[in-house]
């Protein structure tokens, strides 16, 4: 997987987060150039964003924020970007997953969130 693509999954992430969090703080320019940076800036990423959800009420899920970009406009519900990032997140993953199998690689950790959620616990 090069750079480019970590550094986009990243941006991905922060880029909805900036906004789900209503800070429109996000940084365009900013990336990685090693690969032991982005994949730091990916978990951190995952967990901040996965320490804001736990915290969400129902009220603030149903909220909507509206999203001004150069390239689109949207008003759409909290809980809606969360289901937007998630589904970006889940289309590269299959993406790892595939071009770890072009290269040879056969024996890939699961990645289905089901597999994943019933034995996270039964480590």
């Amino acid at each position: 997987m090069s750079l480019k693509t970590l550094n986009h999954i990243w941006q991905t992430q922060e880029y909805w987060w900036s906004h789900i969090s209503e800070r429109n703080d996000f940084d365009f320019e900013k990336t990685f150039s090693k690969k032991v940076g982005i994949f730091s800036a990916i978990t951190e990423s995952t967990q901040k964003i996965q320490d804001y959800v736990e915290g969400l009420s129902e009220e603030d899920l149903e909220k909507n924020v509206k999203v001004e970009s150069p390239w689109f406009q949207c008003d759409f519900s909290v809980y809606e970007y969360i289901q937007r990032l998630m589904i970006h997140r889940t289309y590269h993953r299959g993406q790892i997953v595939t071009i770890g199998r072009n290269i040879g690689i056969t024996d890939a950790p699961m990645t289905d969130y089901n597999f994943w959620n019933i034995y996270k616990d039964q480590k």
